[in-house]
């Protein structure tokens, strides 16, 4: 992805964000030059790998296939660990009309996926195999806003604003906006965004970058490079 493109999409995702009632944390405000210079007081920023996330999965085709992300907070694998401590984090998500997240699951992490506003959010979900694999022909059960809710293989909640669904490692999920951008929230134990997503087809979790123009702000794939 261009770097001039993803700029273009923080400041879109910033004025979505803010229609519907929220505001980001003063970080996210930062330019590449005060995160440097407040690097020493942002190591729970920096080492949870929170803010700007923007990905077309490594494919080139953002509007087809991405997604827009922020990372508000994360806890720590060790406090997961040992049972203790900060074990959770927070996203908000944007996903486009027709923009697909393409099916995935996660090894460790347990999320709440809630639309937040604006239209329709479509999940579509497998089961997995005995080794934890997709599986074409296993169905599960999660569970909507605490309800006990079955699925078939393939099956596809429409969550309406103010809607959620649980998702348990072993729950293969893609999703999309269907009639219109959806602003979503995501709380879950804690994110690791570099080993914990396994995904059905072999494609990348973040983007490749081509830096046509300066950064307006960092995306967390730029933290090991730029900090």
């Amino acid at each position: 992805m261009k770097r001039s493109r993803i700029n273009e999409i923080m400041a879109g995702a910033e004025d979505m964000v803010r229609h519907y009632g929220f505001v980001l944390p003063p970080f996210a405000n930062w330019s590449p030059n005060e995160f440097k210079a407040n690097k020493p007081i942002a190591s729970r920023v920096i080492e949870g790998r929170c803010g700007w996330d923007i990905t077309d999965y490594g494919q080139g085709r953002f509007d087809q296939m991405g997604l827009f992300l922020f990372t508000l907070r994360n806890g720590s694998l060790a406090d997961l660990q040992r049972g203790g401590g900060m074990c959770y984090a927070e996203k908000l998500l944007i996903s486009r009309q027709d923009q697909l997240s393409p099916m995935h699951t996660h090894v460790i992490k347990a999320e709440d996926i809630i639309n937040r506003g604006g239209a329709t959010l479509v999940v579509e979900l497998y089961g997995s195999d005995d080794k934890g694999n997709w599986a074409a022909d296993r169905g599960g059960l999660v569970h909507c806003d605490g309800i006990e809710r079955p699925y078939k293989p393939g099956d596809k909640l429409k969550l309406a604003p103010g809607e959620s669904v649980t998702l348990m490692p072993g729950d293969w999920h893609a999703f999309w906006g269907e009639g219109g951008d959806v602003l979503i929230g995501e709380v879950s134990t804690v994110n690791d965004d570099v080993t914990d997503n396994v995904f059905r087809e072999p494609i990348g979790r973040f983007a490749d970058i081509e830096e046509d123009v300066a950064p307006t702000h960092l995306l967390v794939s730029d933290y090991d490079k730029w900090l």
